[in-house]
């Protein structure tokens, strides 16, 4: 599955980044999300409790991120498992100041779900993504546009 959007945000791009570089600031923002444990540097262990339709799973996620050019560009991967269920993810997002004051967030994402959670609530899992998404750039936004 392949999904991808656009945000605008009332704060300087400077301030973008240096939040989405803070690990613990995205991981607020996620729903589902449990904690987080350091496992080396841009590499981390999650766990994120999600539900989609009936079926609900607690995935330990593998979280790295790869590539960072700041002010502008970042990649993060994530593989994870739940009994019965595994997903990978990964994930691109581009900035760019619209001006001293708003920037513009490009993001995409491809995620790939196997097993019970996949086969159970395939035909939920397009509305269930998009819930969750906008969820998270909510939070997103209303963080930083708050601080």
């Amino acid at each position: 599955m392949d999904f991808s959007g656009t945000q605008t945000i009332a704060v300087p791009i400077d301030k973008v980044w240096a939040f989405l570089l803070d690990v613990n600031n995205v991981a607020a923002c996620a729903p589902g999300f449990q904690s987080l444990e350091e496992l080396g540097e841009e590499h981390w262990k999650a766990l994120v409790s999600v539900g989609v339709g009936p079926v609900k799973a607690k995935f330990t996620m593998d979280v790295t991120r790869p590539e960072l050019q700041e002010p502008d560009f970042m990649v993060v991967k994530a593989r994870g498992k739940a009994p019965g269920s595994a997903v990978e993810l990964s994930g691109k997002i581009n900035l760019a100041a619209i001006d001293e004051e708003q920037t513009r967030m490009d993001w995409s994402a491809h995620a790939v779900v196997s097993g019970t959670i996949a086969s159970v609530g395939a035909r939920l899992m397009n509305g269930t993504v998009e819930k969750l998404t906008g969820q998270f750039f909510d939070c997103l936004k209303t963080k930083l546009q708050a601080g």
